[in-house]
């Protein structure tokens, strides 16, 4: 419109001409983008759970209903806090095409993945149409898991999982009702609960000769930072943190994949508690994928809350630099727990400094200022 009045008024037909070339092209590009024919578009998510920093990938097919090819077609997806842009080929009629593309892992939680929307754009950029595809899912980003060993507590050494079978008499004992399972003992069915429900559920027995393993994770994020270092917040959480979520995930994996009951409390509150079963491992991880850190509460209160829980089994306490007069409090723990270790996750002490303050130089300690301090303490702790 502009050029048309600057060639009204200065008299100049080469605006005109300009003005006309602008016009046809912004008509050509909503032409271009007009609907022509039908789409369909899945997206799938494979794996939908994955460790953190593994590959994961979301695929999305597009197949063209329409009789005759389509062009100039991308595919965006929002995935977290960004975007993810593809191009996709020239579609014919009837044609399939499949492409895929990384999604973000390197952040543990879960990771909002969608809507989808397919854009279409004419060769010139004048013109865009967006049409939307399907609603979001998730990608659950789980923490790392280590391979540990299990350590030795009480007087027997529970390596190989529960033996029900040969139990100690009056030590199995029931734990909650889930739903039957094909080869589950049908002498454990419920009967009178089946029939409320209208499915068959079946009792779940813990044997409670078991060890337990506790573990106590330390979420406040001043305990995970040194010097002026930033301190983590949910969702932006250090890799200080993130290493102490990934122990306190290994520890527990460790013990669930053995169908030993865990426990895990928080300084933000109790977490979870399994009996042992099957699908122990892949609850303990879900579970472990969402935590963040959380200022307020602190280890005293949950000290307290152990002092009146079930006494026995591994008690493991995975912090940062926590207060040593607050974390020396655990020792008095040790005569009611089989087995007690700290986990201490940050950077290793200057030099010259004492590895362990003077008040918890009683305690059993591991320094892990990586992955590879974790596993070589851990399995030095399994030796003794």
């Amino acid at each position: 419109m502009l050029l048309y009045v600057g060639a009204v008024a200065l008299g100049y037909p080469e605006l005109a001409v300009l003005a006309t070339g602008c016009a046809l092209a912004v008509v050509a590009g909503l032409v271009w983008t007009l609907p022509s024919g039908p789409l369909r578009v899945s997206r799938e998510i494979a794996p939908t759970r994955v460790a953190r920093g593994d590959p994961a990938v979301a695929v999305v097919t597009v197949v063209n209903a329409a009789r005759w090819r389509r062009r100039g077609l991308r595919a965006l997806d929002v995935c977290g806090t960004g975007t993810v842009d593809v191009d996709l080929p020239g579609l014919p009629a009837g044609g399939r095409r499949t492409v895929s593309y990384g999604l973000p892992t390197e952040r543990r939680g879960e990771i909002p993945v969608g809507p989808l929307s397919i854009v279409r754009v004419d060769r010139l950029g004048m013109a865009r149409r967006v049409q939307p595809f399907g609603g979001a899912e998730s990608l659950l980003v789980r923490p790392r898991v280590y391979a540990l060993p299990m350590l030795a507590v009480g007087r027997a050494r529970h390596l190989e999982g529960s033996m029900s079978d040969s139990a100690t008499s009056g030590t199995v004992t029931f734990h909650s009702l889930r739903e039957y399972v094909p080869g589950d003992d049908l002498r454990h069915i419920h009967w009178r609960s089946s029939a409320r429900l209208g499915t068959l559920m079946t009792r779940e027995l813990v044997d409670a000769s078991r060890p337990r393993t506790t573990i106590v994770l330390d979420v406040r994020p001043d305990v995970y930072t040194t010097g002026d270092a930033r301190p983590s917040a949910p969702g932006d959480d250090g890799e200080a943190f993130e290493l102490a979520v990934d122990a306190t995930a290994s520890i527990a994996v460790a013990a669930g994949r053995r169908s030993f009951p865990v426990r895990i409390l928080t300084t933000a509150g109790p977490l979870l508690e399994t009996g042992g079963g099957r699908a122990d491992a892949g609850a303990l991880l879900d579970r472990l994928a969402l935590v963040t850190a959380e200022a307020g509460g602190g280890l005293t209160n949950v000290f307290a809350e152990l002092r009146r829980s079930r006494a026995g089994g591994l008690l493991v306490v995975v912090t940062g630099a926590a207060d040593p007069v607050e974390l020396g409090r655990a020792s008095a723990l040790g005569r009611r727990f089989d087995r007690f270790v700290a986990v201490r996750v940050g950077p290793a002490p200057a030099s010259g400094a004492s590895a362990v303050p003077a008040e918890l130089a009683a305690m059993r300690w591991i320094g892990a200022a990586s992955a590879e301090d974790l596993v070589a303490g851990w399995q030095r702790e399994a030796a003794r």
